[in-house]
């Protein structure tokens, strides 16, 4: 089936925001995380960007991949927002076309191709230096649709807590709550 934006989907070039502030992808209060700014775009589509710090490389002056492929599944769970959609990535398919350079900006782009029940999918593709410049990774994904219960049961129950108490986690928490 074909994606459909939400009507209450954050507009055209505002900024998502994290969805939790420990997110090793989008949250704040990660000294080391990638500190992701994603933004809504057009229909079913967002675009982010990454700055790789040496904290985040592999080999000497380079990205670690697997890092790289944190900010591709932070990027493709992003374009939830646009759903209203609480999903986890079920599946990852990860191209590495070149090496990131540390202090490099990586500019993504990702849209959902598709919806089938629970299941979404959606592709996604990092530039290094611009948005035009050149591909350095590309992703293809499964995300799969769940309830707020699927963190309550499978989370640490301190951090359950935390998040529960914190009022702003709450209010991002019940904005998903227009599909219950």
């Amino acid at each position: 089936m074909k994606p459909v934006r939400h009507p209450d989907a954050p507009a055209p070039g505002e900024l998502l925001g994290a969805h939790y502030e420990q997110c090793f992808g989008c949250g704040g209060d990660q000294p080391h995380g990638l500190h992701l700014a994603a933004r809504a775009g057009e229909g079913v589509t967002i675009t982010a960007e990454f700055t790789v710090r040496a904290a985040h490389q592999g080999a000497p002056g380079l990205a670690h991949g697997g890092v790289l492929a944190s900010a591709l599944d932070e990027t493709l769970g992003s374009l939830n927002w646009l759903l209203r959609t609480i999903a986890v990535t079920g599946r990852l398919e990860t191209d590495f076309v070149r090496p990131v350079p540390v202090d490099t900006v990586l500019y993504l782009e990702a849209e959902v191709t598709a919806v089938a029940g629970r299941k979404i999918y959606s592709t996604a593709t990092g530039r290094i230096g611009a948005p035009d410049g050149p591909v350095a990774v590309r992703a293809d994904a499964l995300f799969v649709e769940v309830k707020v219960d699927h963190f309550i049961d499978n989370g640490r129950p301190q951090e359950i807590r935390a998040a529960m108490d914190d009022p702003d986690q709450v209010r991002r928490t019940r904005a998903f709550e227009v599909n219950p």
